[in-house]
């Protein structure tokens, strides 16, 4: 049966058993667009990251609140690629208390020159900014000051999400509208949510973070796959630290790449 696009309603009938089965439908149909609408732009975003690594840069991934997640899943990961260096600022991931004032933070002005302070971005390095409604001036001034430093952007956002809301900015822009060397949908809808409850107007399901996290860790499998056939060695690549040779790996691979990450 072929899938439905996620904003498509399922017929009553059609439900299945439970919620829980209804959000798995759900993210299969997620997965199922992502491979048809996203694979070129995963293999794009894969070339310009190999690029960077060739060229003597690495990769820096910055995101807000719940998108914080999006830099923790690709650092210091068994299988992940060791030059994914997470950009972390105080108050705006989701160990801040009180949680809230991570809204708060995200969108106050300026606040990306705070975030931004001692990193060191080039025209060799790529930065990827994730903002699943890239409307707030956390992500947005990040995105631009790393242009403006010379790094490619790559910008991970929801375009359906995006596009049906405005700016908080100062700029009246969302993020992907800052002409971004590439744009990765994370095809979630307006809201993140999926599934809608009789009675209740919050809808509930979210899906980005799963959709972000699908779509970088392809990214970084296109990305290894390419710098294989470059035959790099050691490949920029973590080994499980709770496997026996896993420290023996990393401590090699960090010690040939210990000027291009950020987080030793």
């Amino acid at each position: 049966m072929q899938a439905r696009e996620l904003d498509e309603e399922i017929p009553a009938g059609e439900r299945g058993a439970n919620l829980f089965e209804e959000y798995l439908d759900n993210i299969e149909r997620l997965v199922s667009t992502i491979r048809t609408k996203q694979k070129e732009k995963i293999v794009e975003a894969a070339e310009i990251i190999v690029d960077s690594t060739l060229s003597g840069g690495a990769l820096y991934i910055f995101g807000a609140g719940h998108s914080s997640m999006m830099a923790s899943e690709l650092a210091f990961r068994a299988g992940g690629f060791a030059l994914a260096n997470p950009i972390y600022y105080e108050g705006l991931m989701l160990n801040a208390r009180p949680i809230h004032k991570t809204v708060l933070a995200e969108r106050l002005e300026s606040v990306g020159e705070l975030i931004m302070e001692g990193i060191n971005l080039s025209c060799v390095d790529t930065l990827l900014v994730a903002s699943v409604s890239g409307r707030n001036a956390a992500p947005l001034e990040v995105a631009m000051i790393g242009k403006k430093m010379g790094a490619k952007l790559i910008a991970l956002t929801s375009l359906e999400y995006s596009r049906s809301i405005s700016s908080r900015h100062i700029s009246g822009k969302r993020l992907f509208e800052l002409e971004p060397d590439l744009i990765l949908d994370l095809c979630c809808p307006l809201g993140d949510a999926t599934i809608d409850l009789e009675g209740f107007e919050q809808k509930i399901g979210p899906v980005s973070t799963i959709s972000g996290h699908i779509i970088l860790n392809s990214v970084i499998v296109e990305v290894v796959e390419m710098l294989i056939r470059e035959k790099i060695d050691p490949l920029p690549v973590y080994m499980s630290a709770n496997l026996d040779q896993g420290k023996h790996f990393n401590d090699r691979v960090m010690e040939a790449y210990r000027s291009r990450i950020n987080y030793l």
